[in-house]
């Protein structure tokens, strides 16, 4: 045990002999210091002048509103005992607020009767008093008191009571400055939070853009719904899953990679408009983009397409970016990206022939050149073996990709990609598939739905027969007979939490988002 830790077991001995829980119980009638900050805008407490009980000799000359009284919570993260005072800020969810002890302020506070309730209440202040001086930073502690400025200025809550409510027993970053160190803040998140205010404004923007991007689908008539995480059949999505063991049942299970194919089936029985936030799971490797645990928002809407999608994913990602980060221009690294609507339209196969130098109907020129970058070792996908379809995906990766920072919508996809999606009207060798691009990560995926079950049946056989990405090589043969009794033509729409969130809050790695990114042992 460090010394730092031995003593703060030592003061932990002293509040008990002192009859201190330390680790209290409930506390009621809590304000936020933001509440308090914004309460002591109306009250004249100006520096100096003294509205309360006037100050013995030593005592602070402070404003004390003498009116209202507040409580308040937190976790210190100064503590100054200068004699006769003790200044303590504590920081809450809100910010930082200073609160200030002074011994004969709290015993007066106390000490309001004769007698022996007057007594007692004499050694409550000056437990009270012994409570500050023993505090560490670290310590979560509660107070009632009375606002007032120092001599300086500074908004301050007078303590008349004070009381411990959970002993911090290993102390925090040197300062409060927080971790440093990028790994020990992933796995002890905790310790991020508590010291990095950066850190902790992160995750209370992810919780602002999630529920601003429910007010928007509820606004729309959206309803929320929860379809099943573990599934018979994966699917919906061209990932590789986890599976697990149902043991009552004796069947395999998988982790859902996604929650289209229920979504789907909401659309045949009548709910029109849906969406999930969607904890979804995928087998596949970690980097600054991809964790294996993600958060999904998945909608569906009956009698739409993809166009449809489209003005959503603007409202819900461009909103998002004005109304909760305050601007459509964020930064994100070295550069700032605008998110302004309307954002452009581009085809796929326009954009692959103006980055690739390949029209996308030239599969031998495409091949070769697939040959060769996978021997260079610049893409993952060996030509040799994979569909013609997957070949061209992997060079709009390499090619096209980089290329698409400011916000835009690549439409129209060769449709052995897009088993779910109805065909091109005109180019039946095309989906009405749009993706959106964001400082080159795919951020939304959407489709004008494919509704047809016999056209379903057939894709999703042909998909069985390599004729696309073997990871959707699978047959839900229940899903095409819920289609079979009349799925509504729709729209649908999957947006990555974590990779908005992220651009949003110009976090350059998806951990920096994730509360508790999945770690390799220690």
């Amino acid at each position: 045990m460090s010394d730092q830790r031995a003593d703060r077991f030592a003061k932990l001995e002293k509040l008990r002999q002192l009859g201190i829980d330390p680790y209290g119980g409930r506390f009621p009638g809590v304000s936020t210091n933001q509440t308090i900050r914004t309460a002591a805008e109306t009250l004249d407490i100006s520096a100096g002048q003294i509205l309360g009980p006037v100050a013995a000799p030593g005592e602070p000359s402070a404003v004390v509103d003498g009116r209202v009284a507040h409580r308040a919570a937190g976790r210190v993260v100064l503590h100054r005992d200068i004699g006769s005072l003790i200044f303590i800020t504590v920081r809450d969810q809100t910010g930082d607020l200073q609160w200030g002890v002074s011994r004969k302020m709290v015993e007066s506070a106390l000490a309001v009767s004769a007698g022996d309730a007057g007594e007692a209440r004499l050694h409550a202040g000056e437990a009270a008093w012994k409570l500050a001086k023993l505090l560490d930073l670290g310590d979560l502690v509660g107070c009632e008191g009375r606002l007032g400025r120092t001599k300086t200025g500074e908004l301050t809550l007078w303590a008349t009571h004070l009381t411990l409510l959970s002993k911090c027993l290993r102390p925090p970053p040197e300062k409060f400055h927080g971790l440093q160190d990028v790994e020990a803040r992933y796995r002890r998140r905790y310790v991020d939070l508590l010291s990095n205010v950066e850190s902790r404004e992160v995750f209370l923007k992810r919780a602002a853009i999630i529920n601003y991007a429910r007010k928007v689908l509820h606004e729309r008539g959206f309803v929320e719904v929860d379809t099943p995480v573990l599934q018979p059949i994966y699917g919906g999505a061209a990932a590789r899953p986890f599976t697990t063991h149902h043991n009552a049942l004796d069947m395999k299970l998988y982790l859902r990679i996604s929650p289209e194919l229920y979504l789907k089936r909401c659309l045949v029985g009548g709910l029109e408009r849906v969406f999930e936030f969607a904890r979804c799971f995928r087998n596949e490797g970690i980097s600054p983009r991809h964790n294996p645990e993600f958060t999904m928002l998945e909608l569906y809407q009956a009698y739409g397409d993809y166009h449809d999608m489209m003005e959503i994913t603007e409202a819900i990602i461009a909103g998002a970016a004005r109304d909760v980060i305050g601007s459509y221009r964020i930064r994100f690294g070295e550069r700032e990206i605008d998110y302004t609507p309307p954002w452009p339209r581009r085809r796929y196969g326009d954009l692959f022939a103006e980055h690739a130098g390949i029209a996308m109907a030239d599969t031998a020129a495409i091949r070769a050149r697939a040959r060769e970058l996978y021997t260079r070792k610049q893409i993952s996908v060996d030509e040799a073996k994979a569909d013609d379809a997957v070949v061209i995906s992997a060079l709009f990766e390499h090619y096209v990709e980089p290329h698409l920072v400011n916000p835009m919508f690549v439409v129209d996809y060769p449709a052995p990609l897009c088993p779910l999606t109805k065909r091109h009207p005109s180019e039946p060798g095309l989906a009405l598939r749009f993706e959106a691009y964001v400082n080159g990560m795919e951020m939304g995926n959407a489709y004008s739905e494919l509704n047809d079950p016999v056209v379903q049946q057939e894709t999703l056989t042909a998909q069985l027969r390599g004729e696309g990405d073997e990871t959707m090589a699978v047959m839900d043969e229940d899903f095409v007979e819920a289609l079979e009794y009349a799925m509504p033509p729709a729209g649908g729409l999957g947006i990555g939490i974590d990779r908005l969130c992220m651009l949003l809050t110009g976090s350059e790695s998806i951990r920096d988002v994730l509360l508790f990114p999945l770690q390799r042992p220690r």
